[in-house]
């Protein structure tokens, strides 16, 4: 399985914080790059075209929040050569990640990050935990589309696709495939399962789907193979619960659908409109005509 370990955003994103002649913070793009999951600056690029667009299609000016910039690059032969960069106020930074590639595991857990942290002092306790496990569930869909992509490159037929899906679950839930779940829980025939998950099993399933991804591209080229794989990683993310004491998935009640959490959050509309100073961006408080 991938070792691949994603560092906390909170953590790394707020160390990476400058301050500039304004006394107002920002970031570098070209130090946010690595972060997100971008080895290539010209695909980091248009992320942040496309966070612009959604700057300007919000209502804010963009060159408060995008500023053109240098950055010296150390070359292996101990020389320097300057690059493309961008200064990026928080709210750039917020719509890049929104605007970023839901696939990688780092924007995927950059849009959670910020989807909180944008919500957090205007919205009660409960609406921001729906908040967290509506990002949640929206990267779980993306996830389980990128897995059957790569169970299609496996090998696997589309008609056995149902058979492939069900092995993760049976893998992760002590046997019980998609259908076993729902009754043993309640779940109406008519429910997408995910959409009735809480946060922390939505959590375990999407752990359950990358890991089985990365295991398919180490040379997995059948579809019995890709089956039997889908439920091993499914046993090791199970075990691993219950190493740490965790609750098993098949022992989580039912939450509350996930279509009445999406309509709440909607019904809470968060502000458009940023205050003075987040307006200000890389200007500060000062607003620029």
């Amino acid at each position: 399985m991938s070792t691949r370990q994603v560092a906390p955003v909170n953590a790394g994103f707020e160390s990476l914080k400058q301050t500039n002649e304004h006394n107002a913070e920002y970031w570098s793009a070209r130090d946010l790059q690595p972060m997100l999951g971008y080895s290539q600056w010209r695909r980091f690029e248009q992320a942040i075209e496309r966070a612009i667009a959604s700057c300007e299609a919000s209502g804010n000016n963009p060159q408060n929040h995008f500023a053109g910039a240098g950055k010296m690059v150390g070359l292996g032969s101990g020389s320097q050569r300057p690059v493309d960069d961008y200064h990026l106020s928080r709210f750039a930074c917020y719509l890049i990640a929104q605007n970023g590639d839901p696939r990688k595991p780092e924007i995927a857990h950059a849009q959670q990050y910020f989807a909180v942290q944008t919500r957090r002092q205007e919205l009660s306790e409960q609406a921001t935990a729906d908040v967290e496990r509506l990002e949640l569930r929206k990267q779980t869909a993306e996830e389980f589309k990128a897995l059957s992509g790569a169970a299609q490159d496996a090998g696997v037929q589309s008609k056995m696709f149902g058979v492939f899906h069900d092995a993760g679950y049976k893998g992760l839930y002590g046997g019980l495939g998609r259908d076993a779940i729902k009754q043993r829980k309640t779940t109406p025939e008519k429910d997408n399962l995910l959409d009735r998950m809480n946060a922390t099993e939505l959590a375990a399933n999407q752990f359950r789907m990358t890991q089985t991804r990365d295991k398919l591209a180490q040379g997995v080229n059948t579809q019995t193979q890709a089956i039997q794989t889908h439920e091993q990683v499914g046993k090791e993310v199970r075990n691993a619960i219950k190493r740490i004491g965790g609750t098993l998935p098949e022992n989580i009640p039912p939450a509350e659908h996930i279509k009445n959490v999406e309509k709440r959050i909607k019904q809470a509309t968060p502000k458009l409109t940023l205050d003075e100073r987040e307006a200000g961006g890389l200007l500060g408080g000062k607003k620029k005509s």
